[in-house]
């Protein structure tokens, strides 16, 4: 079944936790101090969700809830649920899943998918061709990671980057012009261990060893990583302007992932954007992988107006990277 269909953005809704790490208490922690992580990342404080009863589908239940009750429409009239997450409840059942029973979305399929800090775009991406499909009228697209679940709070070189968080958004048929326009997707396994959790899955499954070794927190490899982050999102940036010709006059908003401040401001630059146009709340919380850009969406609904043009861009493990072009619907 194909159509012309076009879709847009109709809803966007959240979900942070209650407690706040702030810098000051990491200094407690680890060899670090508050002037230091802000000057290099940008970060003041994050979120965290203590309960341990709760996890990545409790967040993305939330945020979906924002959603229906911001559409005003029921749990049973979403087609198809997408969680983009790398901090699943579970290596199975699906993440996705659990949320679709806490919200009572029994109409709907759901899955997760796996992409890192892009995970949203690729979310988003295959959300999008579902409903230009023309088979399905109403997809979620949320992205949930606990990432305080595989910090190690040890490391002083990972512990102070990420927090926890939940951002979606519901996607539906544009009735005109407005919607998610179009789209560069990109990955590479040439940095694959330099941003990696390299225990839990099939080639290291959990043992007394992969335990001792720390294996299930996530390491990186700064250095590299940040000069492939910093090319990568501003290449993509770049690339999907000139795709669609546009000016950096013609773009109202650049959404960013947020990890880190320089980063940012560096595709800003290349897109030759004035700060002004840059979502930027990365000081709050941190890096929650595949909820900063929706979280960002969500912070920023009160200042935008339909018909907006937002390049959204990400980088992250995998490595995966990659642009949206979007003209804003609400």
């Amino acid at each position: 079944m194909k159509s012309n269909t076009r879709a847009k953005i109709s809803a966007v809704g959240h979900y942070v936790p209650d407690y706040v790490l702030t810098n000051k208490e990491l200094e407690t922690m680890v060899e670090t101090n508050d002037e230091w992580i802000r000057t290099r990342t940008g970060i003041s404080e994050r979120r965290l969700l203590k309960d341990p009863e709760k996890a990545s589908a409790f967040m993305a239940a939330e945020a979906a809830k924002e959603i229906l009750e911001q559409r005003n429409i029921s749990a049973d009239e979403i087609d198809a649920i997408i969680v983009a997450t790398v901090t699943p409840d579970y290596m199975f059942p699906a993440t996705a899943c659990l949320a679709q029973t806490m919200i009572g979305a029994h109409s709907a399929f759901a899955y997760d998918l796996s992409a890192a800090c892009s995970g949203f775009l690729y979310a988003l991406t295959t959300g999008t061709t579902m409903i230009e499909s023309g088979r399905y009228k109403k997809v979620l697209v949320i992205g949930s990671d606990k990432m305080s679940s595989i910090v190690d709070f040890t490391d002083r070189t990972t512990c102070i980057l990420f927090g926890d968080a939940a951002a979606g958004v519901l996607l539906e048929p544009s009735d005109d012009e407005n919607g998610v326009i179009d789209h560069i997707m990109q990955s590479s396994a040439e940095g694959a261990k330099a941003l990696i959790q390299a225990g839990g899955g099939s080639i290291n499954p959990a043992t007394h060893e992969t335990v001792e070794k720390k294996m299930h927190y996530i390491r990186q490899d700064g250095r590299p990583v940040f000069k492939r982050a910093t090319e990568g999102m501003a290449d993509v940036s770049e690339a999907i302007m000139k795709k669609n010709n546009l000016s950096a006059d013609d773009i109202d908003w650049l959404v960013p992932h947020q990890a880190n401040l320089r980063i940012i401001d560096a595709t800003a630059r290349r897109m030759d954007l004035d700060k002004s146009k840059v979502m930027i709340n990365i000081e709050k919380y941190g890096n929650t992988t595949a909820a900063t850009i929706p979280l960002c969406l969500y912070d920023w609904k009160d200042k935008l107006n339909k018909g907006d043009n937002l390049v959204l861009v990400a980088f992250g493990g995998g490595y995966t990277w990659g642009a949206s072009y979007v003209k804003w619907s609400m």
